[in-house]
């Protein structure tokens, strides 16, 4: 779409208040908005002289039965409108259910600003003519170990063999990573790795709670502590104790906020708002980035939850891990009894590795989950992707990188194999010391960072290993 096109969003919403809402979040976002109470207005606009102007169309208030015949009538004059369904009680089944009544994309209430404006842009792209249901994906997401994370590429296994070590500790950990990249699935393979794996595991999207907020949210408050304070409150820190602390997307949080949270780090002391006295806490806090932390960031903060970071590289790097990930998603699909159990072909295979997935491991669920929830075969092939086809050729922007991946490590990814790399991009063998490097990084993840075991499983030394560690680049301290 052309930056000086006109964006129109069709909403359809009878509350005015929850209509002027969305409108606003969508005009930060480039869009215009015409609202309509009901499926008759909203018909009328769209056959009126500027109906042509509606790239998408907003359906809140998702009801199962009436739901299918009103995206019908949406589409009697424009069979391809997206159509995005909102809906309270955003479960699998209602994604589901919404899915095959027609709707593009899936957004459950309470919606974040930003994952609205992620779905209006996924669905006003020509090239990307269904939504990616990134909200479904994530509600997908079973609690996996990290030995049962699906992934062979260097990087990705040097990741998970830090997260792995440093679960055993109690320090603070700082995962960075694309939106997209698994950094909650991670987050909590550390938690069920630790030694906190029984307390509590307590999650916070720092971007969807709002900084007037957001201290509340975290430490708590009191009685009358601020206008509209009727109740005493316990922060979430305090109904982490004794468990893990997730934050997710950190560098959301105020600057005041970031200062309370080192001091509460640095003390173990949380003092709720409106009260002169604190509580103890003991908790492990698991902070995570969409990009390295800026500058601004509070630098004491940052040293603090810096003392290990893993850094997850982005699924358009590790290619040869797509035709793994994608066996691996589509049989979580069956098992949750989404759709019948599928497989994928060589061909569709094919396709996704050539793509660029700016939308990372998520975007790939998400791509799996409608292509089988569409398909009538008992296996999926390439002519099911038609719209990755078409945008891996593309070059020109971020979201079209064509991966370089060589011959033999496609031919070994297509076949199945798994666990180390043989093979660089170019086709050459790699060196035995990067290869003995992955095996070591494998056998940390698989182990679950218990080094004394990792040792004796690989038949070598205690010493010899943190020798071998050091020399790779993973902290024998942690």
């Amino acid at each position: 779409m052309r930056d000086d096109e006109t964006r129109c969003l069709l909403l359809i919403e009878a509350d005015p208040a929850e209509r002027r809402l969305v409108s606003a979040v969508a005009a930060r976002a480039g869009w215009s908005t015409v609202g309509a109470d009901c499926i008759d207005t909203a018909i009328a606009l769209l056959q009126g002289p500027h109906g042509r102007e509606v790239k998408a169309a907003l359906l809140a208030n998702w009801d199962e039965e009436s739901g299918p015949s009103v995206i019908s009538s949406l589409r009697s004059g424009r069979p391809g409108l997206p159509v995005i369904v909102l809906a309270e009680g955003g479960t699998v089944s209602v994604a589901v259910n919404a899915m095959r009544a027609g709707a593009t994309d899936f957004l459950a209430r309470p919606v974040a600003s930003e994952r609205l404006v992620e779905a209006l842009a996924a669905n006003a792209d020509r090239r990307r003519p269904g939504g990616e249901l990134i909200p479904v994906s994530e509600k997908l997401a079973p609690a996996l170990a990290l030995e049962q994370l699906v992934g062979a590429s260097p990087d990705f296994r040097g990741a998970l063999a830090v997260a792995a070590k440093a679960a055993r500790n109690r320090l603070p950990i700082l995962i960075i990573g694309e939106p997209g990249t698994g950094k909650e699935t991670v987050s909590r393979a550390i938690h069920a790795a630790s030694l906190r794996a029984k307390g509590p595991l307590i999650i916070i999207d720092c971007k969807a709670v709002p900084a007037n907020t957001v201290d509340s949210e975290l430490f708590g408050h009191m009685k009358g502590a601020f206008p509209g304070a009727f109740a005493e409150k316990v922060g979430r820190m305090v109904e982490a104790d004794t468990g893990t602390l997730i934050l997710d997307e950190i560098a959301a949080l105020p600057k005041s906020t970031q200062e309370t949270l080192d001091r509460v780090l640095a003390t173990g002391e949380v003092r709720p708002v409106g009260c002169n006295g604190s509580s103890s806490v003991d908790l492990r806090l698991i902070a995570t980035s969409s990009a390295p932390l800026s500058e601004s960031f509070n630098p004491m903060l940052s040293d603090r939850i810096s003392a290990t970071v893993v850094s997850l590289p982005p699924l358009r790097e590790r290619s040869a891990d797509i035709p793994a990930l994608a066996r691996h998603l589509l049989t979580r699909f069956a098992e949750q009894e989404l759709m019948p159990a599928m497989s994928i072909g060589n061909d569709a295979l094919a396709v996704l590795m050539r793509y660029g997935w700016p939308g990372n491991v998520r975007q790939l669920a998400s791509v799996l989950f409608r292509a089988g929830l569409q398909c009538e075969r008992g296996v999926l092939t390439a002519e099911d992707f038609p719209h990755i086809a078409s945008q891996s050729r593309f070059t020109n922007r971020k979201s079209d990188f064509a991966p370089q991946i060589s011959k033999q490590s496609s031919d070994a990814a297509l076949g199945g194999a798994a666990g180390v790399t043989l093979f660089t991009n170019d086709g050459h063998l790699r060196t035995l010391e990067e290869i003995e490097a992955d095996i070591i990084r494998l056998a940390i993840g698989h182990y679950r960072g218990r080094m004394t075991e990792v040792a004796r499983r690989l038949g070598i030394g205690r010493s010899t290993l943190y020798r071998k560690l050091s020399d790779i680049g993973i902290d024998t301290a942690a």
